[in-house]
């Protein structure tokens, strides 16, 4: 059973799911267990260069710090403070393969496939008065020392609070499907919030979404800031623990990104709630809910 469903999985994710420092377990064993070729698992795709993740890094730096910087702002960028002569293609293609756009309103931001669903924007001019009420959800590019991988989120826009999260070494949508599934068996959000980028627009991942009963709401032109709390976070995070900890392993990064988020939502006050912890505010609001209705019914 377990290799069944293994066999299932992407070859990437496969690929992702072997610890090559598992004292219990040989890399040799888990590759015949997850039915990968062990001289598949040493393969490393030659088609991103030593020098083309260096300057990856640096790009994620800048773009962390400025996401509305496009390739011709990010390339002056790298000129100024770094003294990288990099021409404006190549920076285009390695944002490509980051996955990252200037977070600014313009035509055709985050392209859905034409075959896929859209729907309304469900935020305008709504206030967000409690938890549950609005879920944001994004990805991000996370640098490795000899490599990247990327990270998606959903947080509570009232709360701040990390719902949840899942690492990928692709970009394929199945990891945001999986978080999105588990995020809703916890908890039931009123609008879940996305782009219309393809990972949210496909069928599997918005039936996910709506049937549990949760209105999907996609930005529209003009929107593009309406995952500002999701960028203040991938700021903190990378800020405060990935470009501090240069991970080089898929499963050091995943262990500390699990920390960081532990630690984010139990132990890092925030200003906006008053200085509590997002935790704090999720759960007693909940709380809250639970007996403002208990009380209703009696």
């Amino acid at each position: 059973m377990a290799k069944k469903k293994a066999g299932l999985l992407p070859m990437k994710e496969r690929k992702a799911l072997i610890e090559d420092k598992n004292d219990q377990i040989g890399v040799a064993r888990q590759c015949v267990l997850l039915e990968i070729p062990k001289s598949s698992y040493y393969y490393q795709s030659q088609g991103v260069s030593t020098e083309d993740i260096r300057l990856m890094g640096l790009i994620d730096e800048i773009y962390t710090k400025h996401v509305f910087y496009g390739s011709r702002r990010i390339k002056i960028e790298l000129r100024e403070k770094y003294a990288e002569l990099v021409n404006r293609k190549r920076i285009s293609r390695l944002m490509r393969i980051m996955g990252i756009v200037a977070v600014i309103p313009k035509r055709n931001l985050s392209k859905a496939r034409s075959a896929d669903l859209k729907f309304p924007y469900l935020l305008k001019n709504l206030a967000v008065e409690r938890v549950n009420q609005v879920w944001g959800t994004d990805i991000t590019y996370i640098r490795l020392k000899n490599g990247w991988v990327y990270l998606t989120a959903i947080i509570d826009w009232y709360s701040r609070y990390i719902v949840d999260w899942e690492i990928s070494i692709s970009l394929e949508a199945g990891f945001c499907c999986e978080m999105m599934g588990r995020a809703l068996k916890k908890a039931i959000a009123e609008i879940v919030n996305v782009d219309q980028g393809s990972h949210y627009t496909s069928p599997v991942f918005t039936k996910i979404v709506t049937s549990t009963g949760s209105l999907l709401s996609m930005d529209s032109k003009g929107r593009a800031l309406d995952n500002i709390f999701t960028e203040r976070f991938w700021r903190s995070l990378k800020y405060e623990d990935i470009y501090l900890k240069d991970y080089e392993t898929v499963a050091e990064v995943k262990t500390g990104v699990a920390e960081y988020i532990k630690f984010y939502n139990e132990d890092r006050p925030h200003q906006s709630l008053g200085y509590n912890y997002p935790a704090e505010v999720y759960y007693q609001s909940n709380l809250n809910l639970v007996e403002r209705k208990e009380q209703t019914l009696s």
